[in-house]
């Protein structure tokens, strides 16, 4: 369902165990932005062509932002309908961030109806480019990007499968639902150096096909099990209201629950015990992991841009306290059909 890309840590993967001391708080600004590959809309939501300077209006929505980590969604690098830019080293630059990747989740051209046509010449499967690869001339690829303006320690990416079939969607610039197969999907996870200690920050684009969205949310919840608290889980997860935290914090729950084949050796334990003579003490049952700790560090719609009337952007966080939650907004961007999700979080 999924494939995962070993990245060379910068200082190895920090232990789960390591924590964020609760003494002393930095003030950090917190996004996520599904790009719609930085295409232009007009205020009524209808696309309008890209300037002559095609990475001129993104550069400006990313900019005013002014984001300390910043994760994007449907990304294009080197795609021609975007004129050929890089968007995530264009981000990274207009918000001046001091390290980024983008997690290629395909190589291929967009075709209507169709989806994606593969690039014959390009890679296959999941690809992560960064600073280094500015430049590069690679085949275009579509994907997710992490970007950050604090040090990092860590980097991991994954790359999920797509569901076996899509659905009718509202399309910017058409009337009506269109046919959408359903695309691969890429997330990055990175181990940032806060002023305190580590943390754990994800970035993530997940399937607009209910349930399959759900499975890929909880497999990021364990994918990221061996990293740093706090987490903080950001991006374009089309799922609606308590979903989320639901699934994650379900995710959570099934880590504390011991393993099948040790519950099986403890019945099989108790069964072996001699008879007691004495009356049964009445069973204790011990309680069940609770679904706790993951919220949304943001309640606010951010789609359509022009008129929000759902959230399908989060903010989702564990191991930050409510108080240091400041506060949030999904201001209106020039570019895509979402608006950007904005939070002030001290750690």
């Amino acid at each position: 369902m999924y494939t995962r890309y070993a990245l060379p840590p910068q200082a190895g993967p920090p232990s789960a165990g390591d924590r964020v001391p609760s003494c002393g708080v930095s003030q950090l600004r917190i996004a996520t932005f599904n790009l719609l590959h930085g295409q232009p809309l007009a205020p009524d939501g209808a696309p309008r062509p890209y300037p002559s300077d095609p990475g001129g209006p993104l550069a400006e929505a990313v900019a005013a932002l002014d984001a300390d980590v910043l994760a994007l969604q449907e990304v294009d690098r080197h795609q021609a309908r975007s004129g050929l830019t890089d968007q995530a080293a264009l981000a990274a630059a207009a918000m001046g961030a001091k390290d980024w990747r983008f997690a290629a989740a395909l190589h291929g051209r967009p075709a209507p109806v169709a989806g994606w046509v593969p690039e014959p010449s390009g890679p296959v499967g999941l690809r992560v480019y960064g600073p280094d690869e500015v430049g590069d001339g690679a085949a275009p690829s579509y994907g997710t990007a992490l970007l950050t303006r604090l040090p990092v320690r860590h980097w991991r990416a994954r790359r999920f499968a797509p569901a076996p079939f899509g659905l009718p969607l509202r399309v910017a610039g058409r009337r009506g639902l269109t046919p959408v197969p359903d695309e691969p999907r890429a997330a990055l996870a990175a181990v940032l150096e806060g002023e305190h200690g580590p943390f754990t920050v994800v970035a993530a684009h997940l399937s607009f096909v209910p349930g399959w969205n759900m499975a890929q949310l909880a497999g990021i919840r364990r994918w990221i099990a061996d990293l740093p608290r706090p987490y903080l889980v950001l991006g374009d997860f089309n799922l609606v209201g308590a979903v989320p935290r639901t699934v994650l914090g379900g995710a959570t729950a099934l880590e504390r629950t011991a393993p099948r084949a040790r519950v099986r050796e403890l019945r099989a334990a108790r069964r072996a015990r001699p008879a007691l003579t004495e009356p049964r003490r009445r069973r204790v049952r011990e309680p069940r992991p609770r679904l706790q700790g993951w919220y949304d560090l943001a309640r606010t719609p951010t789609y359509p841009s022009h008129r929000p009337a759902v959230q399908f952007d989060h903010v989702l966080a564990i191991g930050v306290p409510r108080t240091a939650v400041g506060p949030a907004a999904a201001p209106r961007a020039v570019v895509s059909d979402h608006r950007p999700l904005l939070v002030e979080v001290s750690l």
